[in-house]
This record gives C-alpha cells, structure tokens and sequence, in this order.
C-alpha cells in the first residue's frame, strides 16, 4: 500500500492510500477558494452522569444531500473540483471541514457561568471522513475483499496517528449508511472521531471487564465469544480468525458483534492474517444484512477500541453493527423507555435476528 499526504485549499490534511505500493504518489491540487476552517466546539461534562457532552453549532451549516453531480466526496473532474483533487482514488482520509471536535479550538477549561457546578473545556480532538471509494454508486457490501483490507490499513493507520495527538484519548472509526440513520452525504463513506474524553460506553466496558476478570481471572467477551462459538445458535459467519454473532442481549432489531479470535486492543493490533480475514468475514455480514429485507440496510456500525492511556487490558477490540429498521418498511423508535432511562425493548429475541440473517444469505 502506497501513503501520500497532501494538504486542500483551507490547509486541511488529505491522506490517499493506494492498494499498489508502486503507484505514482498523488500530486493534484486543490484549486477551491476555501475560507479556513472555523470550528468553536466545547464539551460540557453532565453533573448528574458525569458524562461528557459536545457541543458544536458550527455544524449547522454542513453540506445537507447534495445532488450526485455536485458530491463533494466524489474525485474532481474539470469545472467541479471536490474535497478530493484526484480524478480518481481507492480509498481517501481528509479532515472534515465542518468538525465536531478539532485541534485549535480556542479557550481554557472553566465551569458553565464560572459556577463550578458543570466543568466545560474545548472540543478539542479530531474529525475525519474516510472515503471508502472514488465510486459515487457503489456500498461498502460491494466492495472487493483487496479494497476492504485497504480500508481496515487506513483506520488502523489514523488510529496510530491520531493517538499520538495532544490531548485525544480514543479513537473511533465508524460508518453510518442510509437516510434513516441521518445520512446527509450518499456517497459511501465512514468517519473517524478522536475524542479528547474516553466515552462512556467504553468506561462502562471497562468497568464492567475489570469486574468480570476480578471473578473469574477471564476476559467477559472472550467467555463470551467461546460460548457463541460453542453453541453457535446466535453465530452469522465465521472465519479463521474472527466470529460475527448476534450478541445474546441484542437492543436492535438488526444487530452483529464482529469479534477476533485473539484479544487486541485496537486495529494497529491485528496482523496482515487477521485483517485478511476480517475483510472476508465483514462482507458475508453485510451483505447477509443488505439481503434481510431485499434492501440496502441503513446501519451503524463502529469499531470498539481501548482508550489511548486507560484501561488497554480490559479492552478487546470488535466492531458493532446495527440497524434501526425492524421490518422493511418499519422503524424501530427510541421512545420513552429506551430514551428516557437507556432500558431497552426489542421487539424480536436474539436467536430470530440471527436465524433470519442466515436465512437472508
């Protein structure tokens, strides 16, 4: 894999990375007028939770469902230069241009109305879109196994990369697809957050490792992992070094747990073996997922990695995906319970999801 930075207009960062080490390194400039990049993000850390909250109104004015001819993820081409300045690429890396964390925020931390009730402090961390493909048609699902490999070397490359930045604490590449998750850009595409926070799913992870492992001198998951392997009621697809299940207290309607066989803390982690057969396995899922209602499924999905400086140990890494959508004209709602308290009711048990994403393949 060849790995060529260039800087856009506004003197954003652009990561190219090529499936073929001898390709010739990417030399187009961005030729837009581009105003620099404003962000005035803060975080704001709940008294009652001790959860972190992002605020960034800056991002109101995002780019909202842009026809296909003026995608701004697509390659330039004459007369329509784009975010990407090539006329063609495999996979890209650029900073966002309207973040929802980024590394020069202005401000010192304080409290809201210096009352010292509600700690608040800049947003400062890093945000950046991952274009899978320079193809404006095509989904993750129908990528090849060679371009997914390429892929997973790019998050895993961010996540070195951006780990090393003052200030961030974890890493999180994810993907949302289709409108009913809120998608604004068609063009396939993921992102990457550097949080300056750890999240509070992972500190509850965490927690909850450290007191599964003080019981039992073992790792939850990967208890749980060899259980599914075991059993194999919930399991959807299998590879050599991975397994991807139905977690067996699924909160979606549609929902896959994509796991190594070995416990590492994060992408940079895994082995060429490993990412390999990640590549393989994820495609089964996804386009098991994408045949489930004889539609392209609208889906999260995201990659659980151990924090930069805390809780490594405790932490395995996987990647999770779920969908909103519970029938293929139906949605799942979070309405007061799932809202209100963060109790969950699905509306079907885990052993039917997996039944019927088997069945879909």
């Amino acid at each position: 894999m060849l790995k060529t930075v260039r800087h856009l207009a506004d003197g954003r960062e652009i990561i190219y990375f090529d499936e073929s080490d001898t390709a010739t390194p990417r030399q187009a400039r961005d030729t837009r007028d581009l105003p620099p990049v404003a962000a005035s993000s803060e975080i704001r850390r709940d008294p009652l939770t001790g959860e972190w909250v992002a605020m960034a109104a800056h991002r109101q004015t995002r780019t909202y469902k842009p026809p296909a001819d003026l995608c701004p993820l697509c390659p330039s081409s004459p007369g329509r230069p784009s975010e990407v300045p090539e006329s063609d690429y495999d996979v890209a890396v650029f900073e966002n241009r309207f973040p929802s964390f980024a590394l020069d925020v202005p401000g010192e931390p304080s409290t809201v109305d210096d009352a010292g009730i509600v700690p608040v402090a800049p947003g400062r961390g890093r945000c950046e879109v991952v274009c899978f493909t320079s193809d404006h048609n095509r989904s993750f699902a129908e990528l090849g196994e060679r371009r997914v490999r390429t892929v997973v070397d790019a998050w895993a490359d961010r996540t070195t990369q951006l780990s090393k930045l003052d200030g961030v604490r974890q890493v999180f590449p994810f993907e949302n697809r289709g409108e009913e998750i809120g998608v604004t850009l068609h063009h396939p595409h993921g992102q990457i957050y550097a949080y300056p926070f750890v999240t509070p799913r992972t500190e509850r992870m965490i927690s909850t490792a450290r007191e599964y492992r003080a019981e039992t001198g073992r790792h939850v998951l990967g208890d749980v992992l060899a259980a599914e392997r075991r059993g194999g009621t919930r399991v959807v697809a299998e590879g050599e070094h991975w397994t991807a299940f139905v977690p067996p207290a699924a909160r979606w309607p549609v929902q896959v747990q994509i796991v190594p066989h070995r416990q590492v803390p994060d992408l940079p982690a895994l082995s060429a073996d490993e990412r390999d057969d990640f590549a393989a396995v994820y495609l089964q899922v996804l386009r098991r997922c994408d045949a489930l209602y004889d539609r392209p499924l609208p889906y999260v999905a995201g990659w659980y990695q151990a924090p930069v400086d805390q809780g490594r140990e405790e932490c395995w890494l996987h990647l999770e995906l779920f969908s909103v959508l519970r029938s293929a004209d139906k949605l799942k709602y979070l309405a007061g319970s799932e809202s209100g308290m963060a109790v969950w009711v699905n509306d079907a048990t885990p052993e039917q999801i997996a039944q019927r994403l088997r069945s879909a393949g």
